[in-house]
């Protein structure tokens, strides 16, 4: 790893646990983190990945006091503005980046050929790795993450705002709907208020459940900051 040490590099960030746990794992390997990129709907206002809000995302980044670099999108140009961003990166001396992906083939095409583009090369930490044995790494190493989107047939608004803790990997696992242990098809998502990469924690002050199409949302609509 030392050919890597202190390579500026981007974070693809959905403010989750997985995309977290790839960053952290990229900053112990040597990576100076620069910045992450969230990419936004069209309006700025949510998230593409989670439908996290752009301000709860901007207070995350602050607790981690990490630049975030945010892009508006549609589905139709999302991978022209992605590269974009990238290019702009890369006009400022960040060759690297680092995404938090496990295991779909399409999502690795689409990264390759994204960052070859761009010019860039990207580094998946979590690549094929067992994801309860994820889990327990993210749990163990201190982080706290709460579940805040569920596809509403697989699991139901009780799910919402649950911690990621030992409790929660035992009923994930206990599940048998053919749930993926790190929801890596969608089935949950969750958002990282706390641990290693953080300087200070990001406190949910109110908050609302709200059921949108096929889906479950924890709505966050007051956040703070909190000295550890």
């Amino acid at each position: 790893m030392a050919n890597i040490k202190k390579r500026p590099a981007f974070v693809s960030w959905s403010g989750g646990k997985d995309s977290c746990l790839a960053a952290y794992r990229a900053q112990q390997s040597g990576f100076n983190l620069r910045c992450l990129l969230n990419m936004m709907t069209e309006d700025g206002k949510h998230s593409r990945s989670h439908g996290l809000t752009s301000t709860v995302l901007q207070q995350q980044a602050q607790a981690m006091r990490l630049p975030l670099v945010q892009r508006p999108a549609t589905w139709d140009n999302y991978e022209t503005e992605f590269i974009k961003v990238l290019q702009e990166f890369k006009a400022q001396g960040i060759d690297d980046g680092i995404f938090g992906d496990i295991d779909f083939n399409a999502h690795r095409e689409w990264i390759d050929r994204i960052c070859g583009k761009a010019g860039m090369t990207p580094h998946l930490p979590l690549w094929l790795q067992d994801q309860l044995i994820l889990l327990k790494e993210f749990i163990s190493l201190g982080f706290t993450a709460v579940v805040v989107a569920t596809q509403a047939d697989i699991l139901g608004e009780e799910w919402l705002g649950r911690k990621v803790d030992s409790r929660f990997l035992n009923d994930i696992a206990g599940l048998n709907n053919g749930i993926t242990p790190c929801g890596e098809a969608g089935e949950y998502h969750t958002l990282v208020i706390d641990g290693p990469l953080f300087k200070k924690r990001l406190e949910l002050l109110k908050t609302e459940k709200i059921r949108q199409d096929k889906h479950w949302f924890l709505e966050i609509h007051e956040a703070g900051l909190k000295n550890k």
